[in-house]
Formats: structure tokens, C-alpha cells, sequence
């Protein structure tokens, strides 16, 4: 019998701009190009978030709903 593992493939990945959540307690975090708001709040405390940049997997948004 013959056992083997295949390849792995690296995953691509780019500085990517993100909101984080300012709550300390809080680690909630969105990727922007998936943000409806300009502006958003934290969906679990509701405190304001913050732009910041995060090394990410590439992922495209597709989504018309896309405010620009």
C-alpha cells in the first residue's frame, strides 16, 4: 500500500486594509472591502473600529452592494 501527501500549495497573501475593533477586550475585525460603512461599529460590543492593515489571504468581493 502506498501512502502519500500531497503538495502544498502556498497560499497567497497581501497587505490587506481591515477595521479592528478599539475595544481592548474585544478582538472583532472586518476586512474594509467587505464593509458596508464607511465608518462601521464592532457588530459584538458596538464600539467604534479602526483602520488598520493586516497580512491576509488574497479573497476578491464580488458584491454590487459595495458602497465606493
Amino acid at each position: 500500500m502506498y501512502f502519500s501527501k500531497k503538495a502544498i500549495v502556498p497560499i497567497e497573501e497581501e497587505e490587506t486594509d481591515v477595521w479592528t475593533c478599539s475595544n481592548e477586550g474585544c478582538t472583532c475585525w472586518m476586512r474594509d472591502n467587505f464593509s458596508f460603512d464607511k465608518s462601521p461599529s464592532c457588530p459584538f460590543c458596538h464600539s467604534s473600529m479602526v483602520k488598520d492593515t493586516r497580512m491576509l489571504p488574497v479573497l476578491t468581493n464580488h458584491s454590487s452592494r459595495r458602497n465606493t
